[in-house]
């Protein structure tokens, strides 16, 4: 090739790479500081709740006051508000429920067949008027201090919140009696209630906490994250996790 070609190709090079280094120049000068990398490390999201999750279980997702919350917490301490609150209600089984609880309900009576241990709704939702007639009637015949023991007063029923159910198997002489905790039925549900968000709320050993003798029948929703964290660690009263107060009623 003649050499003044070669030359002249050599200063066109040259050119070309000196116009390309000022247009880079250029193009970073007008878009200001370049952006910092994104961090690979993951961040903590917040709960719905505002309150961030971690790897923790957030215990402020629902309220433990507000009476159509899930978590919400009633005993001898703790009356409903409003006292003659009603939730949304359903029927399952035969029985009014609340509109809430009864999808996982309907899951665990259906499972409950399949088992071979079938259960039925004894007694769903109660309304505050409906509950001040079981009270009242407990401790006519019962006397006061029998009644406390064994039935809630009025606007201290967890069955007024249309979260709680009472079960019994389809044939048994163990209706709401502590023999149903033995049952083929009664031990599957003490087993199996955790896998549908539901908890046996009065057992033997939290006596002392909610003030009420044991109902093995006796079934409270509460979604089955919450159900499985208080399995997961090994505690058995709403009271206890939320740090709520429980035992007897108030002396006056």
């Amino acid at each position: 090739m003649d050499p003044r070609i070669v030359t002249r190709l050599t200063r066109l090079a040259a050119a070309l790479a000196t116009a390309t280094l000022l247009l880079v120049a250029a193009c970073s000068s007008s878009s200001g500081t370049t952006p910092p990398a994104r961090s690979s490390a993951a961040t903590t999201q917040p709960s719905a709740s505002g309150t961030p999750t971690g790897d923790g279980f957030d215990k402020t997702a629902h309220s433990t006051t507000k009476a159509s919350s899930i978590w919400v917490v009633v005993n001898k301490k703790h009356t409903l508000k409003p006292l003659r609150y009603a939730p949304k209600l359903t029927v399952v089984d035969g029985k009014e429920v609340g509109a809430v609880m009864a999808p996982a309900l309907r899951k665990l009576l259906a499972a409950s067949a399949r088992h071979g241990t079938p259960l039925h709704v004894v007694s769903g939702y109660r309304s505050y008027e409906y509950q001040v007639e079981v009270y009242n009637r407990n401790v006519a015949t019962n006397g006061k201090a029998h009644a406390d023991r064994y039935s809630a007063r009025p606007g201290h029923s967890e069955h007024q919140t249309g979260l709680a159910a009472d079960l019994d198997n389809i044939s048994s002489s163990c209706v709401l009696e502590a023999c149903f905790g033995q049952t083929p039925g009664g031990k599957w549900l003490a087993k199996n209630a955790v896998r549908f968000g539901f908890i046996i709320r009065y057992t033997p050993a939290n006596t002392k906490v909610t003030g009420y003798n044991p109902e093995p029948w006796h079934v409270r929703y509460v979604g089955i994250p919450l159900a499985k964290e208080l399995k997961k660690t090994h505690i058995d009263t709403l009271e206890e996790f939320f740090g709520v107060s429980g035992g007897n009623y108030p002396k006056k």
